[in-house]
């Protein structure tokens, strides 16, 4: 996963990644938000989910300490991080100028 990760994180699409675990309230607050979101820059970002649990080493490397935590990467580095829920339109905004 990590190696398929790495590939995905670097292309020239930015991509919104939402670290996030099953077991996690928040997580399942963000989550429709983040499919809603989806619909609206469908083709200007991707958007992928980590599951922490399942993917340990992808969560220490990006030193996830809280889920869920949302990164935005372009072209391999990380250009925006912020824990806890995010709404459509702070996430709107926050992509904007990467799209």
């Amino acid at each position: 996963m990590q190696e398929k990760f790495h590939n995905i994180i670097k292309g020239t699409i930015p991509v919104l990644v939402d670290f996030y675990a099953d077991w996690c309230q928040p997580c399942k607050i963000q989550a429709p938000i983040l499919k809603e979101f989806a619909g609206e820059v469908a083709g200007k970002v991707r958007i992928i989910k980590i599951d922490v649990d399942k993917n340990p080493a992808v969560a220490r490397q990006f030193q996830i300490q809280g889920v869920p935590t949302l990164a935005l990467f372009k072209q391999g580095s990380i250009v925006w991080r912020q824990s806890g829920v995010m709404q459509k339109q702070g996430l709107m905004e926050v992509v904007r100028p990467y799209i």
